[in-house]
C-alpha cells in the first residue's frame, strides 16, 4: 500500500514520501497562482480553485490569502466563503456543505502527528475527516481539529478550538469549543 493510499484510508503514513510531496508541490503551485490573482479577475479565481479543489458548488468564494495541502480532499457546497488567511490542511477529506461562512483566519486541520516521539522524527501522521453541515458560520480565528463534525445551522463562536463534534442548531465557542446554546426562533432579526 502506498504512503498515499494510508493517508486516505486513515492509517499512519509517511508524509514525505515522494508522491505527496509532489501532489503537495502541484497544489503549492496553484496557490501562488491563486494568491496572485487580482480579486477582480473573478473568473480566473474560479478557474484555479476549481483545478485545486475535489468540487466547488455554485457561487462558492475564497479570498486570498488561502492555503492548503492537497486540495483535491476539500469539497465545499454551494454559496461557500472564505475570509482571508484560511488554511485547510487537508490530508483527510474536508467536506463543508451549502452557505457556509468563514471568518477570517480559519484553519482546519486532517492531519495529527504521531505521539512516539520516535514514530514522529520519521514523519508518521494520521489525517482524519472533517465535515461542516449546511448554514453554518465559522467565525474568526476558529481551529477545527481532526475527526470533527459540525451540524447544520451551527455558529462557532471566534477564536473557539474545536476538538470533538458540534451537534446542528447551536451556538458554541470556547477553547475547548463547547454548546453554550440552542439557536431558537427568537434570534431571528424579523421577518426574512
Amino acid at each position: 500500500m502506498t504512503e498515499k493510499e494510508k493517508m486516505l484510508n486513515q492509517e499512519y503514513y509517511i508524509a514525505w514520501d515522494d508522491e505527496l510531496t509532489k501532489e503537495r508541490e502541484r497544489a503549492k503551485d496553484l496557490l501562488f497562482e491563486l494568491n496572485a490573482v487580482r480579486p477582480s479577475e473573478r473568473e480566473k479565481r474560479s478557474e484555479i480553485i476549481n483545478a485545486l479543489f475535489g468540487s466547488v458548488g455554485k457561487g462558492s468564494w475564497i479570498e486570498s490569502p488561502f492555503n492548503c495541502d492537497y486540495g483535491y480532499n476539500i469539497s465545499v457546497g454551494d454559496n461557500f466563503y472564505a475570509n482571508s488567511n484560511c488554511n485547510i490542511l487537508d490530508c483527510a477529506k474536508v467536506k463543508i456543505g451549502d452557505n457556509v461562512l468563514f471568518g477570517p483566519n480559519v484553519n482546519l486541520y486532517t492531519p495529527e502527528h504521531a505521539f512516539d516521539k520516535e514514530e514522529r522524527a520519521r514523519g508518521y501522521e494520521q489525517s482524519l475527516p472533517i465535515t461542516i453541515g449546511n448554514d453554518v458560520w465559522i467565525c474568526g480565528s476558529v481551529s477545527i481539529l481532526s475527526g470533527v463534525t459540525i451540524g447544520d445551522n451551527t455558529i462557532i463562536g471566534a477564536g473557539s478550538v474545536v476538538t470533538k463534534d458540534i451537534p446542528a442548531n447551536v451556538i458554541a465557542a470556547g477553547v475547548p469549543c463547547k454548546v453554550i446554546r440552542e439557536i431558537t426562533a427568537e434570534d431571528r432579526l424579523g421577518k426574512i
